[in-house]
């Protein structure tokens, strides 16, 4: 692994001494999360704090949020039944804080058979038993608002679990008045579904009841029925489950599968496209089942909702989209009064290193969505991590820092996903029998589902990387903990935790950082990324650059046009190779090198 350098000028105080003592103290006790929040400092900035009394001539904090994902079964386990919970994560809100997150998001730990382990969920309005209790739940609020992390819940609207009282209702006959709360049409003959849509999890995406002889729709799972999104009743208890956990004091929701809310009440086939899927099902175009204009009726109703709460309560949408003009529609437009931060998919899952790709997809989320900040996203539960996405097999930490860079210096919110920021890799099984995620067990063997990126957090090298007591986790614990650890990693300057420390302080700390605009320049190289975030007062701004390659290469800058009249630069944070003071005119960067400096 490279080291790297991280500079401390004196007019950007984002890495006080205090922080550097605590640093080196914790290496051996790392995995006592409340020692480490007890010497943790608080952070400076107000944005982080989880009052909710309103704040005059202050952004709203999720505008500069660096939100956490919580797999909450592979976070931490404190019962030694092999799954995390609850209580476990508890545990390590101090790592949390140091680490400077503004808010988790918790996958979902409501009741549910865990058919897609917690996005079937049968009671919206409590907690699975295997996580804890509702007591424990409201210990975490009150825990996480002591270290200032909000909670954000995941807010599961398009379907249920099939175990769900309302749909036992609905199937247990025609004249149920839930009946019209999921999607039930005759077929088109014996055996035949009412049209050729897809399940996301392969096959059809109806499935046929017995009892009351009808198909009912399920986009994924048949174990998840699609709920009616056209009928006033459902809306409604939607709505009062959002209600429920608004009045308890959580910061907001992340949307699951939002788009795909409406379906076309024609029903019309969707039109196939060549080849087939990664579970081996026709390719379809989904102009029928996803992004209908209702949904964005229902958002504006949803925001109106929240908006009510004091608080800056937030909405964030899973939207994968294939364009920034869809992205501009999620946020609602001109009016402003959809999402505050739907996922911008566009930048991070590029999956390989192309300059070009990058710039422009950066720049159109920085200059082509009406002012909004993007919520940038490279690591989620369902995909395979950066790590292996991006990486080569021989430059990958490098190649990871690469990715943090873009993704904690671009002018946008931040998501970042547990293990990330240690450089956890995709493990995923290695035989049928070992696999968890229903995806991966009808995709077998071409595609091996999502348990790759699932397994448990690398705490130490100690047992079961210190995630869980049990004899058995409820998945492996990958090769790598002994050395790919929280603990490990701490007490290493060069590691990739302690990047990813430098760069969340200089974001929250340095005004370039938070608040400058975002510049695009050296516009026509195909090798080295760059741009200028541009100080929005007086003091300096922040260049930016990155090599693509496993090459070196030397570049210039004149950036009189964007204000700038010196002609050097002063590191903030450097791979090892690249000059601290360098001259504009010639910056030689190593292969992978990173140099993020002030320029004025």
């Amino acid at each position: 692994m490279n080291s790297f350098s991280a500079i401390k000028p004196s007019c950007v105080p984002f890495l006080t001494a205090k922080r550097n003592l605590i640093i080196g103290l914790v290496v051996s006790c790392l995995a006592a999360g409340p020692l480490f929040a007890a010497m943790t400092p608080e952070p400076a900035q107000t944005a982080n704090s989880v009052s909710t009394t309103p704040r005059k001539n202050a952004s709203p904090w999720w505008k500069h949020a660096l939100i956490y994902e919580i797999y909450p079964r592979s976070f931490q386990d404190t019962n030694g039944d092999g799954i995390g919970d609850i209580n476990g994560i508890i545990q390590r809100l101090g790592y949390l804080q140091n680490l400077r997150v503004n808010a988790i998001w918790l996958t979902p730990i409501y009741p549910s058979p865990q058919k897609d382990f917690g996005y079937d969920i049968s009671n919206y309005e409590a907690i699975d038993p295997m996580f804890g209790t509702m007591a424990d739940f409201d210990h975490l609020l009150a825990a996480a608002k002591a270290h200032h992390i909000r909670v954000i819940m995941d807010m599961v609207m398009n379907h249920t679990s099939d175990q769900s009282p309302w749909f036992k209702e609905s199937r247990s006959s025609r004249n149920n008045p839930k009946r019209d709360w999921y999607i039930w049409r005759d077929g088109k003959g014996p055996g035949i579904p009412p049209n050729n849509w897809e399940s996301e999890f392969g096959g059809s995406a109806w499935t046929y009841d017995p009892t009351t002889k009808q198909w009912y729709y399920h986009k994924f799972l048949a174990a998840q029925p699609d709920l009616n999104w056209r009928n006033p009743a459902v809306e409604k208890a939607m709505f009062d489950a959002c209600r429920f956990w608004l009045n308890k004091g959580v910061a907001g929701f992340r949307l699951d599968a939002i788009p795909e809310l409406f379906e076309d009440p024609e029903l019309r086939n969707e039109k196939i496209l060549p080849g087939t899927n990664e579970v081996g099902s026709p390719n379809e175009e989904q102009n029928r089942t996803e992004n209908l204009p209702e949904v964005h009726v229902v958002m504006r109703a949803l925001r109106k909702l929240v908006d009510s709460y004091p608080g800056d309560r937030v909405l964030i949408g899973e939207t994968y989209l294939d364009n920034i003009q869809s992205q501009l529609e999620w946020y609602g437009g001109k009016a402003h009064n959809e999402l505050q931060l739907p996922m911008d998919m566009q930048v991070g899952f590029i999956d390989r290193l192309d300059v070009n790709e990058f710039r422009t997809k950066i720049n159109q989320a920085e200059t082509q969505l009406d002012g909004y900040m993007p919520l940038f996203v490279f690591d989620n539960h369902d995909n395979d991590r950066s790590w292996n996405r991006y990486g080569d097999g021989k430059h990958d930490a490098a190649i990871a820092r690469i990715v943090a860079t873009i993704l904690l210096t671009t002018r946008s919110a931040d998501l970042m996903y547990y293990g990330q920021e240690i450089g956890m890799v995709t493990t995923p099984p290695k035989t049928l029998a070992e696999v968890k995620d229903p995806d991966g067990i009808r995709g077998w063997p071409k595609y091996k589902g999502r348990d790759g990126e699932r397994t448990p957090m690398q705490w130490d090298p100690g047992k079961n990387a210190g995630f869980s007591t049990a004899a058995k986790t409820w998945l492996p614990i990958p090769a790598s903990y002994k050395t790919v650890n929280v603990q490990v990693e701490s007490g290493q300057p060069d590691s990739l935790l302690n990047w990813y420390k430098h760069l969340i302080d200089m974001r929250a700390d340095n005004p370039a950082l938070r608040d400058g605009q975002n510049i695009m320049v050296d516009t026509s190289n195909p090798n080295v990324l760059s741009y200028l975030r541009k100080n929005p007062g007086a003091g300096p701004s922040v260049l930016v650059t990155m090599n693509f390659t496993d090459q070196p290469h030397t570049v210039s800058y004149n950036l009189q046009a964007q204000g700038i009249q010196g002609t050097h630069a002063s590191a903030l944070l450097a791979d090892q190779g690249v000059a601290k003071d360098i001259d504009l005119n010639h910056v030689t960067l190593p292969p992978f090198a990173v140099f993020i400096g002030t320029v004025q």
